[in-house]
């Protein structure tokens, strides 16, 4: 099959290589003149586990370019991951993604042949068969249906695992605006996944309902796992760990997601709970859950200051994590950010790490955070240490005896509980969220607290 892909950022150039990797024939289309050189140098535009290597290998199978012309002539089918920001009410903007079609519109008018057009990128309820399509069909002269194909199909990926959800996705969803679209769609997925994933077709709306509403539920998940956290942690002898270990053994619930943590980010989770509400707001219904989703995730942070606020010995603060999850550079919605960003405001003296996130986070962070060069640099410089990310690094690199090299007599909040209480309680305060009170637990020895905030 030909296929152009507009877009070749975080997902779409980790789409173009999948498909390239499955024999079809892929042209990638990008405004940025460095996303296509490297596609056409066979440099991966983006860092993304396994995608230079899909890229190195299939290169013949694959190129990009600046010209809508030439993708769409070329192609059959053409998949649209654009950039949909919320806007100032929370609800998605389509103005980036109506440019793109509008672009593709008018080259599919100079050819006669059949085309397919796929949303792939987040959108609101009702905008594929709505301004999406209007467009579409404006600009290109044609009427959805017999000679033109439209499709909402996202992808439920994590970034930096991109490769691997695209190759082995637990479902695919399709909006169809006919069964002719549908039945092309589906075939393309088929030749490119590696399981046999359920497949759900329905009509634009459904999709564009469900892409939000399986997002908006997953945070519900977290945040109802962070409930547990603060309830546990002010409760003497409970451990939300148990806890939730226990509970994700329910059939009707299940264990992903459901882990005590610090509160969700991203370029997604935390928009579509904002996108669902305000939607809500807009057709007179109510989303009262997605709401207090969003509201216990703020609170995250609030817990955060207080646990330094009670339990730090000096001002001098280090944060372990300024991506949003593991495996990623990306930066967007990093509670690590926003705590280093606080605090410095406060007058703490905060150094931060992350194995690939430093780049990235250097242009959001004050004045005045120090950019630590590794995980020991940032130990040394701070008394007390938070890890908000679950990097394997940490937990191989910080060790008992590092921090007794360092001089011990530091606090360690562990976020994620990935070093072991017993290994690590004779040189170090270890404490995680959510563990019978523990974050009180200074308070209650002051022979133990040393220097004052002043």
């Amino acid at each position: 099959m030909k296929i152009s892909i507009i877009g070749l950022g975080k997902l779409g150039s980790p789409l173009a290589a999948v498909l390239a990797s499955k024999g079809h024939h892929v042209i990638g289309v990008d405004l940025s003149p460095a996303f296509v050189e490297n596609i056409n140098q066979c440099v991966a535009p983006v860092p993304e586990p396994c995608l230079q290597e899909l890229i190195s290998t299939h290169s013949s199978k694959l190129k990009a370019t600046l010209s809508y012309e030439e993708a769409i002539l070329n192609t059959d089918v053409t998949f649209v991951i654009v950039p949909t920001p919320s806007d100032k009410n929370g609800l998605f903007s389509n103005r980036s993604l109506l440019k793109a079609v509008e672009h593709i519109g008018q080259n599919i008018s100079k050819k006669t042949s059949y085309h397919l057009v796929v949303i792939t990128s987040t959108v609101m309820p009702g905008s594929t068969d709505g301004e999406i399509k209007s467009t579409l069909e404006l600009s290109s002269g044609r009427k959805v249906g017999k000679n033109l194909g439209l499709c909402y199909n996202p992808e439920f990926i994590a970034l930096g695992s991109v490769v691997r959800n695209m190759l082995y996705p637990d479902m695919i969803l399709i909006g169809e605006s006919d069964k002719k679209a549908g039945d092309l769609l589906e075939a393309i997925h088929r030749s490119t996944v590696e399981n046999e994933p359920p497949i759900r077709r329905m009509n634009l709306m459904n999709a564009e309902i469900t892409k939000i509403a399986i997002n908006t539920f997953v945070t519900t998940k977290i945040s109802y796992a962070n409930m547990l956290s603060d309830i546990c942690g002010k409760l003497p002898e409970a451990d939300v760990n148990v806890v939730t270990d226990a509970i994700g053994l329910d059939s009707r619930i299940g264990p992903k997601y459901l882990k005590a943590a610090v509160a969700f980010g991203g370029p997604c989770f935390p928009r579509d709970n904002i996108a669902l509400a305000a939607l809500a707001r807009q057709i007179g219904a109510r989303a009262d859950l997605a709401e207090a989703t969003q509201n216990i995730n703020y609170y995250q942070n609030e817990r955060l200051h207080q646990f330094i606020e009670k339990n730090s010995r000096s001002k001098k603060i280090g944060i372990l994590g300024l991506s949003y999850k593991p495996g990623t550079y990306v930066v967007e919605e990093s509670q690590g950010i926003h705590l280093a960003n606080q605090l410095t405001k406060k007058g703490y003296a905060v150094s931060v790490y992350d194995p690939m996130a430093l780049e990235e986070a250097e242009k959001i962070l004050n004045f005045g955070v120090d950019i630590a060069l590794s995980t020991t640099d940032c130990l040394q410089k701070s008394d007390t240490i938070l890890i908000l990310i679950s990097w394997p690094e940490f937990s191989r690199e910080i060790t008992p005896n590092l921090l007794r090299e360092l001089g011990g007599n530091k606090v360690i909040l562990d976020c994620w509980r990935l070093l072991s209480k017993s290994e690590f309680a004779p040189v170090c305060d270890l404490f995680y969220l959510g563990c019978g009170m523990e974050e009180e637990s200074l308070l209650a020895e002051p022979s133990s607290i040393g220097a004052s905030h002043g």
